[in-house]
């Protein structure tokens, strides 16, 4: 069941009434605050046990009223009508829509003059357009493209959203005789319009929503631009408290549609004349939308575009472009949290220490950068994801985030490849006088959870389990030179014509059993 406070008006808002006891005020401490003077502190409670709904007054000064009889304690069914000092309410079963006096089909857009020099006082009496020149007929009608011009120049420079948005309200008050203005977008995630930008003419922020939910529905349904001047008599303003003693006696609402979808909705008020928008405003702030529909999507596109590359930076440092491809198509889904079975690469310089030791910083940052290009580029060429480098240690692992059948198979193709490549970087670093190096090697496979972790502005695609431990273990055991892989690695490789020699059981950290390896003899093995 509902409540629809201010029914068949612009402000009519639409509140769910749940199971129990729902308390109606003047203070943020009731289930419905109301914020006008003719409401007490805490007014009324409105009792629900399922479909038996009983409206009981608390001692308010101005009266708890059903038909204009002043009640106590009062049972209501269903499209029963009550007031609470002179705000009105409704029992609903669902909340009714709100039916237009007017609504004007969407048309093109315009685009340049100062706005300034077009603009002033409101050129008519019974138009909300500030034009400077009242002139009839097709002078006015020149005045008016202007203005859209210059509005259109206005909003053409890209930049952040926000700032948009902002710019557009400003024109709107600029241009128009309104008192409030909302601008609403469509969630992407959910669909639900929110609110962006509110202001007062003021400039003030207003401090609760005074758009009616009915209103923005219905012009984002149809897709039109709508004018509801019949305005009830007694509307007040819900939650801003510096005009809530004001009527609303007439709105409009247009619909941010630059193509097919409707990107959101522009709300506009007026609290002091009844019948102060006209058709010909209703066509003007028409237009203007059109234009900021346009300003808009340019604006979400320019940001969608830098958020992609900032995204597609962001995931060469892990994926392959195969894989980057599959992410940008799922839009970074399959990075959600997932259990999967990978196999886990750790590769390491033997005896990094204590050549660190012996060279200066910047020789070994140097070494580093010519090293891990090329390890990196290996992991990739065979589809892993590189996770992270730990001082002189690379880790990769494939399977996540999408998984392959022959996964644990192009581990090992990766690992014979990167002791063949480091063969060659010594043979380039001796010829250059360079010191040479080894690296060790370690395999393993298992089932570890996948996904993001980090905080909002650092992100880092990691996979968490104890075959990530158990990989780095059997590296370590490895000596330099050497590829050692684990039972489960080994199992899980379909080419059976590995050279594999088998070593006797050993011991890592965190282990109670001996773990079952086996050695690559890699300079046997075929390269591809």
């Amino acid at each position: 069941m509902w409540i629809v406070m201010n029914p068949q008006s612009s402000t009519e808002r639409a509140l769910p009434l749940p199971e129990g006891v729902t308390t109606i005020g003047r203070t943020q401490d009731n289930a419905v605050c109301v914020l006008h003077v003719s409401l007490s502190r805490r007014h009324a409670r409105l009792e629900r046990q399922g479909r038996q709904v009983v409206l009981v007054d608390l001692r308010s000064k101005n009266g708890t009223f059903v038909n204009d009889a002043r009640v106590e304690r009062h049972p209501l069914r269903s499209g029963d009508s009550f007031r609470c000092g002179e705000v009105s309410f409704r029992l609903m079963d669902t909340p009714g829509a709100m039916t237009p006096s007017h609504t004007q089909a969407l048309r093109t857009r315009f685009t340049d003059p100062s706005m300034d020099a077009l603009l002033g006082d409101p050129s008519s009496a019974t138009s909300a357009l500030k034009l400077r020149q009242a002139a009839p007929g097709e002078a006015r009608t020149a005045e008016k493209l202007r203005v859209l011009l210059e509005a259109s120049r206005m909003l053409s420079s890209l930049g952040p959203i926000d700032e948009l948005l902002e710019r557009v309200v400003r024109l709107v008050f600029r241009i128009l005789d309104v008192d409030r203005v909302a601008l609403l977008l469509v969630d992407p995630v959910d669909g639900v319009l929110r609110p962006r930008v509110a202001r007062l003419s003021t400039g003030e922020v207003p401090s609760g929503a005074f758009f009616s939910r009915q209103i923005i529905e219905y012009v984002r349904t149809h897709s039109v631009a709508a004018l509801f001047a019949d305005a009830p008599r007694d509307p007040r303003l819900n939650g801003a408290s510096s005009v809530a003693n004001l009527s609303i006696q007439t709105s409009m609402c247009v619909p941010l549609k630059p193509r097919q979808e409707v990107l959101g909705v522009l709300y506009v008020d007026n609290l002091r004349q009844f019948d102060r928008f006209t058709d010909e405003d209703l066509e003007f702030l028409t237009a203007f939308g059109n234009q900021a529909a346009v300003a808009l999507e340019s604006s979400l596109l320019s940001q969608r575009l830098a958020d992609e590359a900032v995204l597609r930076n962001a995931y060469r440092r892990f994926f392959p472009a195969p894989v980057i491809q599959r992410l940008e198509t799922a839009r970074g889904a399959s990075l959600e949290r997932l259990e999967a079975d990978v196999t886990v690469l750790f590769s390491d310089i033997s005896g990094f220490t204590a050549l660190s030791s012996a060279l200066h910083p910047s020789q070994v940052m140097d070494l580093l950068n010519e090293y891990f290009p090329v390890m990196a580029e290996i992991v990739f060429r065979h589809e892993g994801t590189l996770e992270k480098y730990i001082g002189d240690a690379l880790m990769a692992v494939w399977g996540a985030p999408f998984p392959q059948p022959d996964d644990a198979d192009r581990a090992l193709r990766a690992a014979v490849e990167m002791q063949h490549a480091q063969a060659r970087l010594n043979e380039r670093w001796g010829a250059e006088g360079k010191p040479q190096v080894q690296i060790h090697i370690g395999l393993n496979t298992g089932r570890v959870v996948a996904g993001n972790i980090g905080s909002e502005h650092y992100l880092q695609y990691a996979t968490i389990g104890d075959a990530t431990n158990v990989a780095s273990r059997i590296c370590s055991a490895a000596a330099g030179g050497e590829i050692y892989l684990s039972e489960s690695t080994a199992q899980r490789c379909q080419e059976r014509s590995w050279p594999l020699v088998a070593l006797a059981p050993i011991q890592v950290k965190g282990k109670r059993e001996p773990l079952r390896v086996r050695r690559v003899d890699w300079r046997d093995a075929p390269l591809e």
